[in-house]
């Protein structure tokens, strides 16, 4: 159950080893849930390096209330840390893909119980993003009725709009420091292009990370079995010292 009460469903992957060392807790993107295939797939790549914690976030998949598009999700990211923790992980790391990627940025800057190291794939910087047509038919879908209709076929219950517009993940970043930070974001983005991750990158200051990456379009659907590793490999990494360099790793 989150902070506000709203019932949520997920999965818990175990670790390989029996050892509750590592845990990564995964926000997944809009319309999506931990039982989609693309979804699974990096669930389980993620589960090779540690023990995995993924709920479904509220409106989507399995879990009761209303999507609030990213605001109200952050109780039920801090809900996966605290179910991490509850189990008996000593390290809890998160991971968010798009909409779960500023979720958890949110959650970093602004939860007083912080993950160990977050990481945010294919976050958008602000809110509103209309310049390019993926995002325009997103907005089709939250601002039309015969949209919000739409999104109920595809499984998303939609919260009413926003009465209060909540800080953007551009505003909040910086509150992250001294919380080890790594940005993903796909050259080929077609929801959102590079500039907002290099804008969240500027933003957060401190030695939060960058990595652009070559031929890689947008969140869950576009990770390669690599590309989760290296990213699970930083995680581990950074949260167990949080001042190693990536090339302590060979991680680029």
């Amino acid at each position: 159950m989150s902070h506000d009460g709203i019932h949520l469903h997920g999965v818990h992957l175990p670790p390989e080893r029996s050892v509750l060392d590592l845990a990564f807790v995964v926000g997944h993107g809009f319309t999506n849930h931990v039982r989609k295939p693309f979804v699974t797939r990096v669930l389980e790549r993620f589960a090779r390096h540690g023990g995995v914690v993924a709920l479904d976030f509220r409106g989507h998949g399995r879990s009761h209330g209303r999507s609030s598009l990213g605001n109200d999700e952050t109780h039920d990211l801090a809900a996966g840390v605290s179910l991490a923790r509850a189990l008996g992980y000593r390290r809890v790391v998160t991971v968010g893909f798009s909409m779960g990627a500023s979720i958890a940025l949110r959650h970093a800057a602004l939860h007083a119980q912080r993950p160990d190291a977050v990481a945010a794939v294919s976050s958008p910087s602000r809110w509103w993003v209309r310049d390019t047509a993926a995002m325009r038919r997103v907005h089709w879908l939250l601002e039309q009725p015969h949209g919000r209709l739409a999104a109920r076929a595809l499984g998303v219950r939609l919260a009413p709009p926003w009465r209060t517009v909540p800080e953007s993940p551009l505003e909040v970043v910086h509150r992250i420091t001294p919380t080890p930070l790594l940005i993903v974001h796909g050259e080929d983005d077609h929801y959102f292009g590079p500039a907002h991750a290099r804008a969240l990158h500027r933003a957060a200051g401190g030695d939060a990370e960058l990595w652009l990456e070559p031929r890689i379009r947008h969140a869950e659907s576009a990770m390669t079995p690599a590309l989760v590793d290296r990213i699970a490999t930083w995680l581990d990494l950074r949260s167990s010292n949080p001042t190693a360099s990536p090339d302590d790793e060979g991680l680029r």
